[in-house]
């Protein structure tokens, strides 16, 4: 039986930075305020000619070259993002796929928001298990800044730009192996968090009338307790699942959207502020690419060793969530 390892990771975020203060003069809001509710800084923000596929692009190539697979042994690539290139076509899996060359490769997009890499780790590992595919590159790459409405002051204060991506492979060391990958969703909560117009669910001629409705729109109270509860529920029930208690693991990688989320549910799992990874101060939340940048942090550290356990944790629109355990499993040089 052929398993999925977790080979490599890499990530990019644009050279921009918008800082609190730099909010501060767009919207009526403050650096305290900001970093009492989100624990925020700044978050990175894409140039104008920068598409996502290019963000992907950049973090695809630090993973690639770190994995020690050729570029043309990638037999597919799998994009989580809900800030595409193109709306409909071209998917931006397959414009990455030709920004880095790669030929005659199964490439789509998904879309589950911030738990985007997470579904793109259980589909890798599916297809690897499965015998279809031998290494796949897998992206999360989000130009939020392109549907982030700058005049609301509950959305814009979040989001940023960024890229994160892996490449997972076929072994036959089941010590290698990803352990174990869930998702869900639940569509009754739609509403919490979504991007209401632009799509064949609004008249095409409300647009004009409705241009916000194309920007991200959040409730945010509701929003923040549904996701402890769920990302806590989620976490308690694979680590049961596996036999793992959360002493064993090394890395607690939640999806960074706010402090105050991240520390609720840490709290509730009984994890040390040593297991649990904060990049939100830096990059805030980039949705798909939250997690892989937070594991490249990690790695580009020195954190982050052969071997060790992490522990992924995603909530996101749709509502969409997702948790996995994943070794750290490079090739041996």
């Amino acid at each position: 039986m052929a398993y999925a390892a977790f080979r490599s990771i890499g990530a990019y975020v644009p050279e921009k930075i918008l800082t609190n203060e730099d909010l501060s003069t767009m919207v009526d809001t403050s650096d305290e305020w900001i970093t009492k509710r989100t624990g925020i800084k700044e978050r990175h923000i894409a140039a104008e000619t920068e598409f996502t596929s290019d963000l992907g692009v950049k973090a695809a190539k630090k993973a690639i070259e770190r994995s020690g697979i050729d570029i043309s042994e990638i037999d597919m690539l799998v994009c989580a993002t809900i800030s595409p290139d193109y709306f409909c076509m071209p998917s931006t899996a397959t414009t990455i796929s030709a920004k880095l060359g790669i030929k005659n490769a199964t490439a789509f997009d998904i879309s589950a928001a911030c738990t985007g890499f997470v579904y793109a780790l259980s589909i890798a590992k599916a297809f690897i298990e499965s015998g279809m595919k031998k290494n796949i590159l897998i992206v999360g790459a989000e130009k939020l800044s392109a549907i982030t409405d700058y005049t609301d002051r509950g959305t814009c204060i979040l989001f940023g730009d960024g890229a994160g991506a892996a490449v997972i492979s076929a072994t036959d060391k089941k010590e290698e192996a990803i352990i174990d990958v869930h998702t869900g969703a639940d569509g009754e909560y739609a509403d919490l968090l979504m991007t209401p117009n632009g799509g064949s669910g609004s008249a095409h001629d409300a647009l004009d009338k409705e241009a916000t409705g194309c920007f991200m729109q959040m409730k945010g109270n509701e929003t923040f307790k549904v996701a402890v509860r769920t990302l806590t529920n989620d976490v308690k029930e694979i680590l049961e699942e596996n036999g793992i208690k959360s002493e064993e693991i090394k890395h607690f990688v939640p999806h960074q959207a706010n402090y105050r989320i991240i520390k609720a549910v840490g709290d509730a799992l009984k994890m040390n502020s040593e297991q649990v990874v904060l990049t939100v101060h830096k990059y805030g939340n980039t949705s798909g690419a939250s997690i892989p940048m937070a594991i490249n942090d990690l790695y580009e550290s020195g954190e982050l060793k052969a071997g060790e356990l992490l522990l992924l944790d995603a909530f996101g629109g749709g509502l969409t969530w997702g948790s996995a355990l994943v070794p750290f499993s490079p090739l041996k040089k």
